[in-house]
């Protein structure tokens, strides 16, 4: 097997593991599994030398466990910081930027929102990871991202209509904690 298709093969492994990540309610759920398909897929891009990606995955992953326990001012941004630091140390091309812009919006939603805003913000990063993952030919990246993409926006309008029936779609998220 080339090492291109072993790269290919871990964006595979990784969109396995994320096809389910926005259909939790319970945010801790939803950011830990979040977290594992992030560390999967910073592996898939730097196997494929996209480097400044790779650096924004392995920091989203890392981010995200981290925003399960705290929602301080400090950490948020000190991992903004990282993300500049290492993903525009990594940048080859203009369109690089859209997975750091990515993480950086995702970060600030992370550890200074909830629920469905959360969910939202999250939509408009991803956006931003499947031009770029389009763009370098990511077939896992591109998958998974894609669909996180179709997932979460059913996910954003379900919860929404649920919201305006009266019905809180995060309710036992907020038991829980």
């Amino acid at each position: 097997m080339t090492s291109y298709w072993f790269a290919q093969a871990v964006g595979a492994i990784a969109f396995l593991v994320g096809i389910t990540v926005f259909f939790h309610r319970d945010d801790r759920k939803f950011k830990l599994q979040l977290s594992l398909y992030s560390a999967i897929i910073g592996i898939h891009f730097f196997l494929m030398g996209a480097n400044a990606a790779g650096a924004s995955a392995l920091l989203n992953a890392g981010r995200t466990v981290i925003a399960t326990r705290t929602h301080n001012l400090v950490v948020m941004f000190a991992f903004i910081i990282l993300t500049l630091v290492f993903g525009l140390s990594g940048l080859k091309h203009a369109v690089e930027l859209l997975p750091i812009l990515g993480t950086l919006i995702s970060t600030w939603a992370l550890f200074r929102t909830s629920g469905l805003t959360t969910r939202c913000i999250i939509w408009c990063a991803t956006l931003c990871w499947v031009i770029h993952n389009v763009w370098l030919g990511s077939i896992g990246g591109s998958l998974i991202e894609g669909t996180f993409l179709i997932l979460n926006g059913y996910n954003i309008i379900r919860f929404w209509r649920m919201q305006k029936r009266g019905l809180d779609p995060f309710r036992a998220e907020t038991q829980s904690h």
